[in-house]
């Protein structure tokens, strides 16, 4: 199973907000994106899987604005 990430948004607070490509080598329909959350050191470091929907359901907030630049330059502007 191979895993790529790349960091969405950092908060002042040290908190990550990562976008996880979760694919499996074995079958090119198991691929999964996923957000993962990794809170700071002094509350837990706990991590979350968040799913995509969920995620940008979830508020707009600078780790949400932050996903959608992303998605964002996948588009090419019409000429």
């Amino acid at each position: 199973m191979a895993t790529g990430s790349r960091e969405l948004y950092r908060s002042s607070n040290g908190d990550r907000w990562l976008l996880v490509r979760d694919a499996d080598a074995d079958r090119a329909d198991a691929d999964r994106l996923f957000v993962r959350h990794e809170a700071n050191a002094a509350s837990g470091g706990h991590r979350a899987e968040i799913g995509i929907a969920a995620f940008l359901a979830g508020g707009l907030g600078p780790e949400q604005q932050a996903l959608l630049r992303l998605i964002g330059t996948l588009v090419e502007p019409d000429d």
